[in-house]
C-alpha cells in the first residue's frame, strides 16, 4: 500500500516561521540529548522544496 502525500502550501512568512520553530524544536533536542534525525530530514525537506507560483482568488 502506498502512503499517502501530504501538501502544503505555504507562503514565504509561512515558511520562515516554519522554519524557526523546526530550529527551536531542534534546540531543544540537543539540549535533552535526544536525536535530531527526524526534525533534521524535515528541515531539509523544508529549504529543498521547489516553489510554485499559485493564482489566489478571493471571494
Amino acid at each position: 500500500m502506498r502512503e499517502k502525500l501530504n501538501h502544503l502550501y505555504l507562503d514565504s512568512h509561512e515558511r520562515i516561521l516554519l522554519l524557526h520553530s523546526l530550529v527551536e524544536l531542534k534546540n531543544q533536542l540537543i539540549q535533552q540529548g535526544r536525536y535530531t534525525d527526524c526534525v533534521d530530514e524535515l528541515i531539509f525537506k523544508v529549504i529543498n522544496v521547489p516553489t510554485k507560483r499559485m493564482k489566489i482568488e478571493y471571494v
